[in-house]
């Protein structure tokens, strides 16, 4: 998917809920994550982005984490959901949906 302003603009604002969506089925540590943003194109996304919206997820209470060490490597940064995290993506996820829907229609009423 080529990136254009648009493409970006629209990213920022569902990078967040996708992140959020990977936790929700489980536990991740940041590359796992990235890894698996990136099997949808238009998520694709890299460390410079993930990183300050894991420590933004963080400090706003929706994950937590834990260190474990890796063998023959550095500990990794665990990240899971907390009650407000899957609360958060439960209210995410419908407003997705409405919103989603909505486009979708409105868009298809401008094609015609």
């Amino acid at each position: 998917m080529p990136t254009t302003d648009r493409t970006v603009q629209l990213r920022k604002g569902v990078l967040e809920l996708a992140i959020l969506a990977v936790l929700g089925r489980e536990e991740c540590y940041s590359i796992e994550i990235i890894e698996r943003l990136d099997a949808f194109p238009a998520l694709t996304a890299t460390p410079g982005t993930v990183y300050p919206l894991l420590a933004r997820l963080d400090k706003a209470g929706l994950v937590a984490t834990r260190w474990v060490e890796a063998g023959g490597g550095p500990p990794r940064k665990y990240y899971r959901l907390t009650r407000d995290g899957r609360a958060s993506l439960a209210e995410g996820a419908t407003a997705w949906a409405a919103l989603s829907s909505e486009m979708t229609e409105i868009l298809g009423e401008g094609l015609s």
